[in-house]
């Protein structure tokens, strides 16, 4: 290690203050940090003593989202095999999906990694470790058989638009993820939809329909997946997103870390199992008599309420807000899946809005608790008095 960091050492002296490549400083910074832990500390100001840097919550995170990603390679193979009726085992179906995934995962680091180095260099600060798990997150959202050259400009629009147009990581109020799954839909939208999208190669193979379980509700068919299918995944849809099983596991990880909030999961649990028990009651049509526990399991909603819902840039700040937040964003994403059949999925609309009013709902929990305070003062101040 110590060979290792003598001859880093000696690639950035060009890059030193005063030397010909000092302009693409952030450049090779941004590499030490990544194969180093930094030598340097803080020299001013108030600031919180803790061992957890960005480097390493992003690491943990990526960590949360490995049991989903592997999972859902295998389930990418597994699909395929299944619809076309091929004698397969785990290693055949592994293969296949690793062959459709990993160059979706490449893409999406390479454009995103390129596009935040390059505003590095012309902001002249360093880079942030932020989009490490943004650029393993936008390729698990996405179907499987959508292009490379989409999945790119999906990543350049999110990082630009959603991310460094508000000064880069932490300031963005979007989930970067979710803008360039939204920018996809919207722009491509038969890549992105249909019953073709969802299995790999699906669209050049006959007797191939892997239309998911929204879906074909929506479209007034039966399911044909068991509760079990269902929470363990072994059913079409985006890339990572159908085992509730696997992303239950990132949870636990993330919570037991404390790095993602174990508040706004249980509110989304709590927002989307009440809509859905309302929606039971009513049963006016497939969607609204489709089981909440069922809701809970299917789609994307686990996957979106435990990994992007809980952004901690994104989301609410205050503990209320979280309550709030999370069980809001239940709320919308069963209200969505049910009353507009375009969008099925639901959670990827309800997260991007309840970002935007995130801000918003910190603002009156603040206020209030303010108020709660000035009103406890003015009677403290009244009982003096007497």
């Amino acid at each position: 290690m110590n060979a290792l960091r003598k001859k880093f050492d000696s690639l950035r002296r060009p890059f030193g203050k005063g030397q010909k490549l000092e302009k693409f400083a952030p450049a090779i910074n941004a590499f030490d940090t990544f194969l180093f832990v930094p030598n340097h500390t803080t020299k001013k100001g108030a600031h919180i003593r803790d061992a957890v840097d960005l480097k390493r919550t992003m690491v943990t995170v990526i960590i949360a989202l490995l049991p989903a990603l592997i999972y859902g390679i295998y389930n990418t193979g597994y699909q395929y095999h299944v619809q076309t009726g091929e004698s397969f085992t785990f290693i055949n179906a592994f293969i296949h999906g690793a062959f459709k995934i990993v160059p979706m995962i490449i893409v999406s680091y390479v454009v995103g990694l390129t596009i935040e180095f390059g505003f590095a260099v012309y902001r002249g600060h360093e880079i942030n470790e932020g989009y490490l798990v943004t650029g393993l997150l936008i390729p698990m959202i996405m179907p499987v058989d959508i292009p490379l050259w989409m999945v790119g400009i999906s990543t350049a629009f999110a990082v630009l638009i959603a991310k460094e147009a508000f000064g880069g990581t932490g300031m963005n109020i979007l989930n970067p993820a979710l803008t360039a799954r939204a920018f996809a839909f919207f722009a491509y939208p038969t890549y992105m939809s249909g019953n073709k999208v969802w299995v790999s190669e699906a669209g050049s193979v006959d007797g191939i329909s892997g239309e998911t379980i929204l879906g074909s509700l929506a479209a007034g068919q039966d399911v044909k997946y068991s509760m079990i299918q269902m929470f363990q995944g072994s059913i079409p849809g985006s890339i990572a997103e159908t085992s509730t099983l696997w992303v239950a596991v990132g949870a636990l990880i993330l919570i037991l870390t404390g790095i993602g909030s174990w508040r706004i999961i249980i509110g989304g649990i709590i927002g989307a199992a009440i809509m859905g028990l309302l929606f039971n009651l009513w049963g006016a049509n497939a969607l609204m008599s489709f089981s909440w526990t069922n809701h809970l399991v299917v789609g994307g909603f686990a996957f979106g309420i435990v990994f992007m819902a809980t952004d901690p840039v994104s989301a609410a700040q205050t503990n209320k807000g979280k309550w709030i937040y999370g069980i809001l964003t239940g709320i919308l994403c069963i209200m969505i899946r049910v009353f507009n059949p375009a969008y099925p999925e639901g959670v990827m609309l309800a997260i991007l809005l309840m970002n935007v009013f995130a801000p918003t709902i910190d603002h009156y929990v603040v206020n209030a608790n303010i108020n709660k305070r000035k009103k406890r003062w003015i009677n403290a101040q009244e009982l003096k008095t007497i």
